[in-house]
């Protein structure tokens, strides 16, 4: 896989490396009341370095619908970033999940690839309906591309330290920002 990437959060400085990366996946929010306050120039760091920019909402246990509408009320993306439910907290269900992916959907579905990062476990044990909207993005700590599930994915989250790093499964930069950009119905 040639086409790197990583993901930040307020965890991280708004002046991170983007050397020998093709795409930053940037927290925006996470349940009906946060938003990374690093967003902003987190966003403008990726984008002068002319990275493919996407976001993510850390999903909560609530209101799905009210999530999604915090999120892309709140998220500085453009159209063709994609955007991303976070699947982590045990307390949000696989019913949520699809939920929350339906609604970003509606919301957002015309202009942007909505999909899902979860990690292998949440995957392969709770899920339900292998719904992962436009791209499955799995945690698998192991080598770059080669993720223990069967399912198709198109981003790989490999490593977590020193940071949450990501390879994607296009054959270069201008591949992603094509898949990024077409128009959905």
């Amino acid at each position: 896989m040639t086409v790197k990437g990583i993901d930040v959060s307020s965890y991280q400085s708004s002046d991170f490396s983007t050397a020998g990366l093709d795409f930053v996946i940037i927290k925006a929010s996470k349940g009906a009341g946060y938003v990374n306050p690093k967003m902003v120039a987190q966003t403008v760091r990726a984008r002068k370095a002319g990275l493919i920019v996407g976001f993510y909402h850390f999903l909560r246990p609530g209101d799905m619908v009210a999530q999604a509408q915090f999120f892309t009320g709140h998220v500085c993306s453009m159209e063709g970033d994609p955007l991303f439910a976070d699947w982590e907290d045990p307390g949000v269900s696989a019913v949520d999940k699809d939920r929350f992916l339906s609604e970003l959907k509606k919301l957002r579905g015309n202009g942007h690839r909505i999909g899902l990062y979860c990690n292998r476990d949440y995957w392969l044990n709770r899920d339900k309906t292998s719904n992962a909207g436009d791209a499955l993005w799995i945690a698998d700590y192991v080598n770059p591309g080669a993720p223990r599930i069967t399912a198709p994915w198109l981003f790989h989250q490999y490593a977590e330290h020193p940071i949450d790093s990501s390879v994607a499964r296009f054959s270069d930069r201008a591949a992603l920002r094509a898949w990024a950009t077409v128009k959905q119905n």
